[in-house]
């Protein structure tokens, strides 16, 4: 899962970043404690071997310096240089037949000066005696290799300890990004089947507390949804069957006045029972939204083509009526998934409006194409068109373009939007050149070797 990976990554990121913050200097400040005692204790062993020396040298037993010098260096395992007041070598353990190191600095300043750790060696200078210059001075050179081997080691446990501190870190950090991440996870799912109209709740037993009160709201807050979801559909389909009834009375009551109207009232009447029709349009129009917003609906093959040529020739004669040439540009057969009866009604709700938009003596094209996963469908008037504005609120329901002619009820192109996502596609309105609206039904395009299909659901606007 995402969200435990992410939360996992974060806490071993956070661990590592202490670990490294710590053991990194930590080994640096015991590195420098090893070799300042190295040091020290190399300092230590120089001035007790230069106090003999100088002893020797006092009570006139010069004969004794060599065999100091030569028992110290076999017992310490170094190379010792002793050198006079002018910095010629008196006595060297040096087999190596390098001549004696510069002590200079140490005749001079009667200081102990050191080399430091470089090289595999390191090694201090002394004065015999700090006070007697002319008594010469003293270096002490030994191997580096145990201070450095003990460094390696601690090193070597301060990783070992790292890489279980790690491990502890990254089991304690998985387990609070599964406790974490899972309640997350589940509201994902949550959301995403509420989303697809499920009913099924997240989990509220797992979790922080503040993520099972989260699920605890989010639950009450979907049912509460569903309920109004399913009180607007309810109310929309009811109120539009018990219309129906009253409305096809009232049709009948009025054409029966037809003959006891006098000469002045037919104008009325003929408006009354415009209306009374309009009122039945957007009866049925609600009606068909109402069952297009209802579960997964089986969608068919349908012939573009054939659909568009049989919608063309019912609507020409309303065309020439309004001096407008309705044609259609054959781009080849072209097969689609689309509701049943679903192609019809889009191709008369976009053929209507482009008619009712087109101005006389202008025309509406009908055309197709396919890229051989979408078919897209094109109605393209002349008319004055709309700006972006209007386009985008022209498939929200009961909106009308200003100007539109009377009679509409707002809801043709938001039916076609519901039945093109119905069948798993969209409605899109272009602006056309030079001016008009192209309005795009795009579809799933039917592969040869494909029949039904199983189309999304469609959410309530």
């Amino acid at each position: 899962m995402p969200v435990i990976r992410r939360l996992l990554l974060t806490y071993l990121s956070l661990a590592l970043a202490v670990l490294a913050g710590l053991a990194l200097p930590f080994g640096y400040v015991y590195q420098r404690g090893e070799q300042q005692h190295a040091l020290a204790q190399l300092e230590h062993d120089a001035e007790t071997l230069a106090a003999f020396i100088d002893t020797a040298l006092r009570t006139r037993h010069d004969d004794e310096i060599g065999s100091l010098v030569r028992d110290a260096a076999r017992r310490w395992s170094a190379r010792i240089d002793l050198v006079d007041a002018a910095g010629r070598t008196v006595v060297t353990t040096r087999d190596d037949g390098t001549g004696a190191p510069d002590l200079t600095g140490v005749l001079v300043s009667h200081t102990p000066v050191f080399s430091g750790i470089g090289g595999g060696r390191m090694s201090v200078a002394v004065p015999v005696h700090p006070g007697r210059p002319s008594q010469g001075a003293l270096q002490v050179s030994v191997s580096s290799s145990p201070v450095t081997a003990r460094v390696h080691q601690f090193r070597g446990v301060l990783a070992g300890v790292g890489v279980v501190v790690l491990l502890c870190a990254t089991l304690i950090a998985l387990a609070l990004a599964r406790w974490i991440g899972r309640p997350v996870g589940e509201l994902e799912r949550a959301t995403r089947r509420l989303a697809e109209g499920s009913t099924i709740p997240a989990s509220t037993t797992s979790g922080p507390p503040e993520l099972r009160r989260l699920a605890t709201i989010f639950n009450t807050t979907a049912v509460r949804l569903n309920e109004l979801i399913a009180a607007q559909r309810s109310f929309v389909g009811h109120a539009s069957h018990q219309l129906k009834t009253p409305l096809t009375a009232l049709r009948l009551r009025l054409e029966n006045l037809e003959r006891d109207v006098a000469a002045g009232g037919e104008a009325n009447l003929r408006a009354a029972l415009a209306e009374t029709d309009r009122l039945a349009t957007l009866v049925d129009t609600l009606l068909a939204m109402t069952r297009g917003e209802h579960g997964t609906t089986p969608a068919e093959r349908v012939p573009i083509g054939t659909t568009v040529a049989a919608r063309a020739a019912a609507w020409t004669p309303v065309a020439e009526e309004r001096g407008v040439t309705l044609s259609v540009r054959a781009a080849g057969e072209v097969t689609a998934h689309v509701v049943p009866g679903g192609l019809e009604q889009i191709l008369d709700n976009l053929i209507a409006n482009a008619l009712d938009a087109a101005s006389p003596g202008s025309g509406v094209v009908v055309t197709w194409d396919s890229d051989g996963t979408t078919a897209e469908l094109h109605v393209i008037d002349a008319g004055p068109g709309l700006s972006d504005e209007q386009r985008k609120q022209a498939l929200q329901p009961f909106w009308r373009a200003p100007g539109a002619r009377r009679g509409g009820t707002g809801l043709g192109l938001a039916l076609a939007g519901k039945l093109a996502e119905a069948s798993g596609g969209r409605v899109r309105l272009d602006a056309a050149e030079p001016t008009g609206i192209d309005a795009v039904v795009a579809l799933p395009a039917a592969a040869p070797d494909q029949s039904v299909v199983r189309v999304k659901e469609v959410s309530s606007t």
